[in-house]
């Protein structure tokens, strides 16, 4: 049976799911891309090869514990340590999910395997799907995002577009600005046209406000990411900051809780309260605790200190 909380994340705060309960099915940074802007840092395991990268029985098993528990979520997600749509049993993975509980599905994805009719059907069973486009060409595309050898701008975009024809579930697309890479006119007005094409029902836009995996990559201002959204459409928007949630007050957490947090994903304290329900004074010391016995450290970005994994 699998450990403590081996394959499930959470619920952590998201800025764009609300309260999300995250579901890891692919290693520690193993993904078709190796974006310049990762909270994860550079991939460790660069590939295209689907197959079932751990264990689906012990993450169903995990699965039915904590929704038996009383999971309290606004989405159960497959997102975390790597590219999900990289794992052959993720379609009969929501499947289960649907079995056992009511909370919706999202996944999260760079969308690069929508090219394969086999990953479209999978990702078709949630109930959003939430892929990237960070760019408007090949050269950019490779600049910003670095995919595999094997993928290529135009499939990618024809995979999006095809998903769309096909599904009829929600779409979230992000795109994730880098100051001087991906934010001149002509990359915006690119994207916009194929934003057109590709017809997601939300265009988000994100920037990086937390520690990345390539230290030159520069945030774009709240004020020019609302400029960008109005050229990219009425569908577009910057993605708000998480605010506070109304959590239930007999959630208890861990400082095991505290780690696999951050091990998905830097946090700030807030973030840490917000998604364990914890005071403020007991994240601090779990927060102390776990920085003094070397597990984790603290990075500035932004202005707020975020805490991350070793």
């Amino acid at each position: 049976m699998a450990g403590k909380g081996k394959y499930l994340f959470g619920p952590v705060p998201s800025r764009r799911l609300g309260l999300s309960l995250g579901v890891d099915i692919t290693p520690l940074k193993t993904c078709t891309q190796n974006c310049i802007y990762c909270q994860l840092g550079v991939t460790g395991v660069q590939t295209v090869e689907r197959k079932p990268y751990v264990p689906i029985e012990a993450v169903i098993s995990e699965l039915k514990e904590k929704v038996t528990a009383g999971l309290r979520a606004d989405y159960i997600t497959l997102s975390g340590s790597g590219e999900p749509t990289l794992n052959s049993e993720m379609g009969r993975l929501i499947d289960v999910i649907k079995e056992i509980t009511t909370i919706p599905v999202a996944v999260l994805t760079n969308g690069t395997l929508l090219t394969d009719p086999a990953v479209r059907a999978d990702c078709a069973k949630a109930d959003v799907v939430l892929p990237s486009l960070d760019a408007g060409d090949e050269e950019t595309f490779r600049k910003i995002n670095c995919p595999h050898k094997d993928i290529n701008f135009p499939a990618f975009v024809e995979g999006l577009c095809k998903f769309r024809a096909q599904y009829t579930g929600q779409i979230w697309l992000e795109v994730f600005f880098c100051e001087g890479i991906n934010t001149s006119d002509e990359q915006i007005e690119k994207m916009r046209v194929l934003i057109e094409r590709i017809r997601p029902d939300k265009v988000q836009l994100n920037t990086a406000v937390r520690p990345v995996a390539d230290k030159s990559v520069i945030c774009v201002g709240p004020a020019r990411l609302r400029a960008i959204a109005e050229r990219l459409g009425p569908n577009a928007r910057v993605v708000a900051d998480f605010s506070k949630l109304d959590r239930a007050p007999n959630v208890k957490a861990t400082t095991e809780d505290v780690l696999q947090m951050l091990r998905r994903r830097p946090c700030s304290l807030n973030d840490v309260c917000n998604g364990l329900g914890v005071h403020l004074n007991e994240a601090l010391k779990y927060l102390a605790h776990l920085e003094a016995t070397g597990l984790i450290e603290s990075q500035p970005a932004g202005g707020t200190v975020f805490f991350k994994a070793k």
